[in-house]
């Protein structure tokens, strides 16, 4: 992660020259380079699941609202293989025109954690709940409801949480839990998961 994060830097600082040494570092429309450091490190965090951030259990608890669709990597490794942040994108496009086919938006789909490890959602306005176990280390979680237990990972993004789960776990999450009847967008929704190694496909959440 470290190593990434130095690469990031001297690619940016020989990007960041090369525009004042042209003119376009004075332009309103360039970035500080602040905020280019904040796109970038944001990546960074948001789209590796295994090496990325995690929250701690406390911060964690509440409720998260769906924001975005969110896909990411479990490694930097598999991140790179598949193409970088470029693929991410192409991702989550694709994720968001499903989810809009499902009818997926912020006011049906949210997730709660509670104090003794409790929690409640809605995916698709219907709602479940259950027990739940996270792991601060690596952002693994385990969602054990009535009648499965859906494993998978949480990780910080720019403006919140993402979670994200495997093809199957996300089929799961979209057709036993939310009841959506959109079998085509279920599946082409999971295919994403497929689409690469490494990958997962979720929600962004904010609070």
């Amino acid at each position: 992660m470290k190593k990434t994060i130095l690469t990031l830097l001297a690619a940016m600082t020989l990007l960041l020259s090369s525009c004042f040494s042209t003119g376009l570092g004075t332009t309103s429309n360039t970035n500080p380079t602040g905020s280019i450091l904040s796109t970038v490190l944001g990546s960074v965090l948001s789209n590796v699941l295994f090496g990325g951030m995690t929250f701690d259990q406390s911060s964690l608890l509440g409720s998260w609202n769906y924001s975005a669709p969110s896909a990411a990597f479990t490694t930097e490794q598999a991140l790179t293989k598949a193409g970088g942040a470029a693929t991410i994108a192409n991702i989550a496009s694709s994720l968001a025109n499903n989810y809009s086919n499902i009818g997926i938006n912020r006011n049906n789909t949210s997730f709660s954690f509670l104090d003794g490890n409790k929690f409640s959602a809605k995916v698709n306005g219907i709602p479940f709940s259950g027990t739940y176990t996270y792991n601060p280390q690596n952002g693994e979680i385990s969602l054990k409801t009535a009648t499965e237990t859906i494993k998978g990972n949480v990780t910080k993004t720019e403006k919140g949480m993402g979670l994200m789960f495997d093809s199957v776990q996300m089929a799961n999450i979209l057709q036993k839990e939310g009841k959506v009847n959109n079998t085509a967008a279920v599946q082409a929704v999971s295919k994403l998961a497929k689409s690469a190694d490494g990958a997962r496909v979720g929600f962004e959440l904010t609070k």
